[in-house]
């Protein structure tokens, strides 16, 4: 009987390397007391003023998640809220020094597993895998068609 050749499962693949890295960074991060999506709100609300909105969708938290976030490193004193000086209903995430450096010791740990499994695969290897999926992202899969039944993102924390 003839073997046939398969494609690749890629919505298992990705899935995959999806969970298996969430898990990773969760389990570096918690030791700082922090979440991937606080880690990514904290880096990213450093980049400069933005709204808590803005912030949502850089990071592609939904609206409700987003709250429960900025509270969370509210409490801890790693942001505050602030108003808006051009629009009254906005607030402006601003990181405090505790969150900054916070923030920079998540993205150094978030960095190091980067370096760590891209140094799995051979050097020739790294930048051709990083920027394949990266073009992938922000082109071809960087606008998913519309269903009946909306497609849920799995809870990564």
């Amino acid at each position: 009987m003839a073997t046939v050749e398969r494609t690749p499962d890629l919505g298992f693949l990705f899935a995959k390397a999806a969970h298996s890295l969430q898990t990773e960074m969760t389990a570096r991060l918690e030791h700082i007391g922090l979440m991937p999506r606080e880690q990514c709100v904290l880096s990213k609300a450093l980049e400069g003023e933005q709204t808590q909105i803005r912030l949502a969708e850089r990071c592609e938290l939904d609206k409700t998640t987003m709250v429960v976030t900025v509270d969370r490193l509210e409490k801890a004193g790693l942001v505050e809220r602030r108003p808006s000086p051009t629009d009254r209903r906005a607030r402006i995430i601003a990181v405090t020094e505790k969150g900054k450096a916070v923030a920079e010791e998540g993205d150094a740990l978030i960095e190091g597993i980067y370096a760590d499994i891209l140094g799995s695969l051979p050097d020739d290897e790294r930048a051709v895998f990083a920027n394949a999926l990266a073009r992938l992202v922000t082109d071809r899969l960087s606008n998913p068609p519309t269903c009946v039944t909306p497609v849920r993102r799995p809870r990564t924390s």
